[in-house]
């Protein structure tokens, strides 16, 4: 009975091919840390190259061994395993990377290592590290190369290399990780989809490096806010973030690129690629998305005039756009401390981190299309308040949207909300303020990092919160940057029992 009771639970996944898929991820994340390496090299931090060969060699064999020892019976991969390995990868890659913080010496706990690491991967940009100009180059290049990683996705990147899983649930792990409420791919097969998608973004960052680099920025500073800003990450190799440099030049490029980022790559590959201008003029989401970055920069420039509280009008203009963008995207780039000037404008940021941008972008939120969907089913069920009769459908750029995808859309913004209140009820356990605590789970869950108040808010970020607080958060973020559902749905029991 026991036996019957244990094979119900366990024969309907298949674990075997799960891990060795892990496995071909860590090595490719091994991959990844060479180009730090290669950077602590270039500025002779040799005691850093050490470091990261250590990782890189640990990463390496973990996953040479864990591809080579597990032999799965079959290699079919379903939704339940594109599901499991998505979910796990994160955690595997922030275990994994977070090895080089260790061994440096730039953390100095498992907790605050997996912390960094994970709001790196999830392009949350929390830190709980106080002073990142005292760290070497290579460690703070591998902080915002995390980002940039994790701003497309690390199964996305590995369907683009690795085509061999196009044939093994591709489908179900592009649609674990894309974000969005559906998921239109723009290539015959997942693999090529996932091709042109990394395609854009490798663009996207070679030209803004470019741009960067003719403005005040060296190679290493416009290379390192580059991959945080197409990841709308918001890393920086600052304390005082781009501050430092103080130039309207270098804020106006990584305002256009955080805008541009905060859209639909679907979107920017119709029309750049395929030539379909037509796509602007279609789709609702991006009127919206724009329209509301538009108000919230009017709204935010409104009150700084009346307040006074900047010189020029000029700079109040790109104050306002950038940090307006900066919390829609979930990027995190702040050019001025809202909390000493009243509590509207830190509000006005706080709506547009949990709106979020375009599904389908590598910005974080609840996304700009869930919100549109809903606002638009409100909208027709007060018409059938008064029509009871009524047979009305949900539209969506030009297209009726089914009645079971606008279903999906309800509840995930309830459990968002839910997993919202829930993190920031235990967050009040040890300590922190009611306001504060909310704050500070819709930071995390919306991926976008800013801190508030006495605990977070100040020079120690998030480095003085207790362990459990950090690990809670941690996972927040994970479950904030795949959309929830992939995360939660491990937890039911459903999802063990055999079918």
């Amino acid at each position: 009975m026991q036996l019957a009771k244990h094979r119900k639970f366990t024969q309907s996944i298949n674990f075997p091919i799960v891990l060795r898929v892990v496995g071909w991820l860590l090595m490719i994340e091994s991959l990844f840390m060479v180009a730090p390496l290669v950077v602590a090299l270039i500025y002779g931090e040799m005691w850093i190259v050490v470091d990261f060969a250590i990782a890189i060699g640990i990463t390496l064999v973990a996953g040479m061994m864990m591809n080579h020892f597990i032999r799965p019976v079959t290699k079919s991969m379903r939704k339940r395993e594109g599901l499991l390995l998505t979910a796990t990868v994160w955690v595997f890659f922030s275990i994994f990377g977070m090895l080089p913080f260790l061994f440096s010496g730039t953390v100095t706990s498992i907790t605050d290592g997996f912390f960094e690491t994970m709001s790196g991967f999830t392009t949350t940009g929390a830190s709980v590290i106080t002073n990142v100009e005292a760290l070497p180059r290579g460690i703070l290049f591998w902080r915002s190369m995390m980002q940039w990683i994790g701003g497309m996705g690390i199964i996305l990147f590995t369907l683009a290399v690795l085509p061999m899983l196009n044939y093994k649930g591709g489908v179900s792990l592009f649609n674990s990780e894309v974000t969005g409420i559906t998921h239109e791919r723009m290539r015959p097969r997942v693999s090529q989809t996932a091709k042109s998608l990394w395609a854009i973004y490798v663009v996207f960052t070679v030209t803004l490096a470019t741009l960067l680099m003719l403005g005040p920025m060296d190679w290493y500073d416009a290379l390192c806010h580059t991959m945080s800003t197409v990841s709308t990450g918001g890393f920086s190799t600052k304390n005082n973030g781009l501050h430092f440099w103080h130039d309207y030049y270098t804020d106006i490029v990584i305002m256009l690129f955080m805008l541009l980022c905060g859209i639909n790559f679907t979107i920017i590959y119709n029309v750049v690629v395929r030539g379909r201008f037509s796509e602007f003029k279609r789709s609702d989401t991006l009127k919206w998305y724009l329209f509301i970055v538009l108000l919230g920069s009017i709204v935010v420039f409104a009150r700084i005039a009346y307040m006074s509280f900047v010189d020029t009008w000029h700079f109040g203009t790109v104050l306002a756009a950038f940090d307006t963008i900066s919390a829609i995207t979930s990027t995190g780039f702040a050019t001025y401390d809202y909390e000493h000037e009243g509590q509207f404008i830190f509000f006005i940021l706080i709506v547009l981190m949990f709106f979020g941008g375009m599904a389908g972008s590598t910005a974080g939120g609840a996304k700009i299309d869930r919100f549109v969907v809903l606002l638009k089913n409100v909208k027709n069920e007060l018409y059938k308040v008064v029509h009871s009769n009524a047979v009305t459908a949900v539209r969506l750029d030009g297209k009726s949207v089914p009645h079971m995808i606008v279903e999906k859309v309800l509840a995930f913004l309830s459990i968002y909300v839910v997993v919202l209140i829930a993190v920031a009820v235990v967050l009040t356990l040890f300590g922190m303020p009611a306001f504060d605590a909310l704050f500070n789970s819709l930071s995390a869950i919306s991926n976008i990092g800013f801190g508030y108040g006495e605990m977070t808010g100040g020079p120690d970020k998030f480095a003085m919160l207790h362990p459990v607080a950090k690990w809670l958060l941690a996972f927040e973020m994970m479950v904030g940057r795949l959309e929830v559902f992939t995360v939660l749905v491990l937890f039911t029991p459903s999802f063990w029992k055999k079918d």
